[in-house]
């Protein structure tokens, strides 16, 4: 038996609920892949739009996910989508919340935590590594994306200068 599109979109994105550590971000390899490589509901340049809208759009990080599954499904999937996404990890995170609660003092909540941060770390770098090799086409993008990565990390200029740079060169230049 076949799922139909509500369906599939429930079952990827309930999964990767319980895969999002630290945030929609880190699962975005896999959800490229799926999307792109697996179900071909998108191609890998629409994908990387889709991810720089969600992430340009105010509000969480998840919403690329809604994006997503309103492209597959309309109304209906965006809404499927984020359900699956949120609630797996939402109802998951309240019951560790509680369990960490009653072991404050536990060896292994402080070392839970400090394993979660550098799996978090590599995981976002994983995604952004997916969507680099996406994006860029050209020796031109390429150089935009290592200028972009070098300034994020060597000043305190604020990320939407950097997308509307971004947006300004696509325009004038790709």
């Amino acid at each position: 038996m076949s799922l139909g599109l509500l369906g599939q979109l429930a079952l990827l994105f309930s999964k990767l609920s319980l895969l999002a550590v630290g945030g929609a971000n880190s699962t975005v390899p896999e959800i490229a892949r799926v999307v792109v490589s697996q179900k071909h509901w998108l191609s890998a340049s629409q994908f990387s739009q889709f991810y720089a809208i969600a992430n340009a759009a105010p509000g969480p990080n998840v919403i690329i996910v809604t994006l997503l599954g309103a492209h597959v499904a309309g109304l209906t999937g965006g809404l499927v989508a984020t359900a699956a996404m949120v609630l797996p990890a939402g109802i998951t995170a309240a019951i560790v919340a509680s369990m960490f609660d009653k072991h404050r003092e536990a060896r292994w909540r402080r070392v839970a935590q400090a394993a979660l941060l550098p799996i978090t770390a590599g995981l976002v770098l994983a995604a952004s590594c997916v969507l680099a090799g996406q994006s860029d086409t050209g020796w031109l993008t390429a150089a935009l994306t290592i200028l972009t990565a070098l300034l994020t990390w060597r000043t305190k200029l604020h990320p939407l200068w950097l997308l509307g740079a971004g947006a300004l060169a696509g325009l004038l230049f790709l």
